[in-house]
């Protein structure tokens, strides 16, 4: 195990197995229909496999190793998606959505280079995000009214959970507090970047912390961030408040998408301007791609938010090490 594994002193989860299953399966209809209501949104397939070398795949933060293997009638060997930021603005295009308007998409992906822990799994399941905005949109009004609807559709979710499964008896804040990722940094200069988000996710319950992916004052960034999808100034992460884990958890990572202005300084900074060799990068440089603000909501982080577990794996069937199954079946904690 490379992460550390919580282990909550005395813990039980509230619902059986079985329960668990039906509950999975009410919390991810109820939400969908809140989340597509709240930012008119139509649901529509997406890819698992994308061609390798077609600039389509997330690089993450560019170190990370993604699934790839080749195929009997193909030329080209194919990858499985580490998430779909890219994918989604080139399908908003291809589908001619106009202003206002956006897609929802189930993502699975497979990231071999995880560490797994209580919330990490090589696998990951969200539901992913994109709507066609405004130049005028581009701004961090627009991005916080964006970020207060999917609190609200978050916490309407979990209102109705707690009404059908009683035993569950936490609450969720669902006003978010806004703060830089700078004014994190001042706030606890001396603090890791982790341990500044729990400090303030405890206090304030719901948080999001915009700006992320840009180097702050101390010389490195709060976090990584890919240097061709969010515009580091329009973006950040949705924190919730963790009872059971006593820790912030991250639900999701969004933003209002690159223009060619920042797509240029931002390539810029990671040496990485060879990418305009793809026809995602050159469309945006020439202004054909939409403009657009999109996010991945975590569907097993979630139903372990609003289900009060200990461990994603008992949302989410996946492989774990033999070491943390043993621990976790003596603690109590069954994972599937």
């Amino acid at each position: 195990m490379s992460r550390t594994l919580y282990l909550p002193e005395d813990y039980k989860s509230a619902l059986t197995l079985r329960e668990t299953q039906h509950a999975i399966k009410y919390i991810k209809d109820i939400f969908q229909q809140a989340l597509s209501f709240a930012l008119t949104l139509d649901r529509v397939t997406a890819p698992l496999l994308v061609r390798k070398g077609s600039g389509i795949n997330d690089d993450l933060n560019g170190i990370e190793r993604k699934v790839e293997f080749s195929i009997k009638e193909i030329e080209t060997d194919a990858e499985v998606v580490q998430s779909l930021a890219k994918w989604k603005r080139m399908a908003l295009y291809r589908y001619h959505y106009n202003a206002g308007e956006g897609i929802y998409t189930d993502m699975n992906a497979i990231r071999r280079d995880d560490d797994t822990d209580n919330i990490h799994s090589i696998f990951v399941d969200q539901w992913d995000w994109e709507k066609v905005i405004t130049a005028e949109d581009r701004n961090l009004e627009f991005l916080k009214t964006t970020v207060s609807a999917i609190v609200k559709a978050i916490a309407y979710t979990k209102r109705k959970v707690s009404l059908r499964y009683p035993e569950l008896k936490r609450t969720i804040c669902d006003t978010p507090f806004f703060i830089t990722s700078q004014e994190l940094e001042d706030l606890y200069p001396d603090l890791p970047a982790k341990e500044r988000e729990r400090l303030i996710t405890k206090e304030h319950g719901t948080v999001f912390i915009m700006q992320i992916g840009g180097k702050l004052k101390s010389g490195a960034p709060h976090d990584g961030r890919a240097p061709d999808y969010d515009d580091w100034s329009l973006n950040g992460d949705l924190m919730f408040w963790n009872d059971v884990l006593d820790n912030a958890l991250e639900i999701s990572s969004m933003g209002i998408r690159v223009d060619a202005a920042s797509l240029q300084k931002q390539l810029e900074e990671r040496d990485a301007l060879d990418r305009y060799q793809y026809d995602y990068h050159r469309m945006i440089q020439e202004g054909t791609l939409p403009l657009t603000i999109g996010g991945g909501i975590g569907q097993s982080r979630l139903c372990m938010l609003l289900l009060e577990k200990a461990h994603i794996g008992e949302v989410q069937a996946s492989v774990w090490p033999s070491e943390m199954m043993e621990t976790c079946a003596e603690k109590g904690i069954v994972l599937l």
